[in-house]
C-alpha cells in the first residue's frame, strides 16, 4: 500500500477520527502504532467482533498493533472483578479474544498482547497518576468515564482513577493512537487535554461504532438476555433471540438486527467473498441474493424485504460465525468456569 491507501484503510467505516493530518504526518515517516484496550469484566459478546474486523483493517495497513487486556481498570471499575478471580477472568479474555482473531483469520503473530498489570505498577506511571490527580477535578474524571464507568451517587475514589489511567496508557505502551468505540469518547478527551499539561504529546483517537443490541432498549446488557448473543449461546437459542429482537420494517435508526448485518455479518462476508442470501418461501418473493449491505438497507427502507426475511438468515450466519468459537470455549470449559464463577 502506498501512504493514502493505508490511510483510507485505517480510518475507514470509523465513526470519527480525531487527528487525521497526524495519521498522514506519521505515515510519511513510518508505521502507525496503535492500541485498542479491553477491560475484563462482563462475559465478551457478538460485539467484539465489531473491533476486531477493525483491528484487521490496521494490520492490513501495516499497522503495529497492542492490544491491552486491562484487568486493573476491571478492578477500578465498582470492582466488577474482584481480586480473587481477576487472573481468572483476564486469562479467559485473553484465550476468546485471541479465538475471535482466529476465527476472522487476523494473525496473532503480528500483535502484542500486554496485560495492565505488567507496567501500571511500576514507580513512573504511579508518579504520573499523582501528578493528573494534582490537576484534574473530580467532576473532570466524573464526566470522563460517564459512559464506560458503572456510575454511582457516591462513586468509589477507584472509579474515579480509571480515566487517569487510560489516559497514561497511551503514553506508557509507546502509540501514536488510542482505538476504541463511540463510549470511550470521553476518557480520549481527557486524555488529549491532560497528557499534555504533564508534558506528553496529545495522540490521535480513531473511534469506532457500537452496535446496539437486539432488544427495544437498544443496549446490549447482561440485565436482557435477549438484548445480545453469547458465545456459549446454542444454535436455537441465536435463532430465538433473532426472532424476538426488535426490527420495525423500513425503520434503520438503532436497528440492532440490521447493525449486526452491517458491521458483523458483511465484513465477515466480504472476507470470504460470499454474498448474503436471504432464504423464503417463493410466496413471499422467493430467495434474494445481496452483495453489499447497502442494497439489503435501501430494500428495507422501501420495504421491499421485511424484517422476518432478515431474522432466519441472520441467525444463520452467526451460528456459522461463532460455532468455532464456542466449540472451543466448551473444550476449555474451566477456564470459563474460573472466570464467571456465578454462571
Amino acid at each position: 500500500m502506498n501512504n493514502q491507501e493505508k490511510f483510507d484503510t485505517i480510518i475507514r467505516d470509523l465513526q470519527e477520527t480525531i487527528g487525521e493530518e497526524k495519521i498522514k504526518e506519521i505515515l510519511t515517516q513510518r508505521d502507525l502504532k496503535i492500541y485498542w484496550g479491553t477491560a475484563p469484566t462482563g462475559v465478551p459478546h457478538l460485539g467484539y467482533f465489531v473491533p476486531m474486523y477493525k483491528i484487521a483493517d490496521f494490520l492490513e495497513a501495516g499497522c503495529e498493533v497492542t492490544i491491552l487486556f486491562a484487568n486493573m481498570h476491571a478492578y477500578l471499575d465498582n470492582m466488577k472483578s474482584n481480586w480473587e478471580i481477576l487472573e481468572h477472568r483476564t486469562n479467559f479474555y485473553i484465550f476468546l479474544i485471541k479465538e475471535v482473531l482466529t476465527r476472522i483469520g487476523v494473525p496473532l503473530n503480528k500483535l502484542k498482547f500486554v496485560t495492565g498489570t505488567d507496567f501500571q505498577l511500576s514507580k513512573e506511571y504511579t508518579l504520573d497518576m499523582y501528578k493528573i490527580t494534582s490537576l484534574a477535578t473530580t467532576s473532570d474524571t466524573k464526566k470522563a468515564g460517564a459512559e464506560v464507568v458503572k456510575q454511582l451517587d457516591t462513586p468509589k475514589m477507584s472509579s474515579l482513577l480509571y480515566p487517569i489511567l487510560q489516559a497514561l496508557d497511551e503514553e506508557y505502551l509507546k502509540v501514536d493512537c488510542q482505538f476504541g468505540g463511540v463510549d470511550q469518547r470521553k476518557i480520549f478527551m481527557f486524555a488529549r487535554e491532560f497528557l499534555p499539561k504533564i508534558g506528553y504529546e496529545k495522540r490521535i483517537h480513531l473511534i469506532n461504532h457500537l452496535i446496539p443490541g437486539l432488544t427495544q432498549s437498544g443496549k446490549m446488557s447482561s440485565s436482557e438476555p435477549n438484548s445480545k448473543i453469547d458465545f456459549l449461546d446454542d444454535d436455537d437459542t441465536i435463532k430465538r433471540k433473532f426472532r424476538k429482537s426488535y426490527s420495525i420494517d423500513g425503520e434503520v435508526e438503532g436497528n440492532g438486527l440490521l447493525m449486526i448485518i452491517k458491521h458483523v455479518i458483511f465484513k465477515q462476508l466480504r472476507k470470504e467473498n460470499r454474498d448474503f442470501i436471504v432464504t423464503r418461501p417463493e410466496k413471499w418473493g422467493g430467495d434474494v441474493i445481496y452483495k453489499s449491505y447497502e442494497d439489503i438497507e435501501k430494500d428495507f427502507v422501501d420495504k421491499k424485504i421485511a424484517s422476518i426475511d432478515l431474522k432466519d438468515s441472520a441467525a444463520k450466519y452467526i451460528i456459522e460465525l461463532i460455532k468455532p468459537i464456542r466449540d472451543n470455549i466448551e473444550k476449555n470449559v474451566n477456564l470459563y468456569k474460573l472466570a464467571y464463577p456465578d454462571k
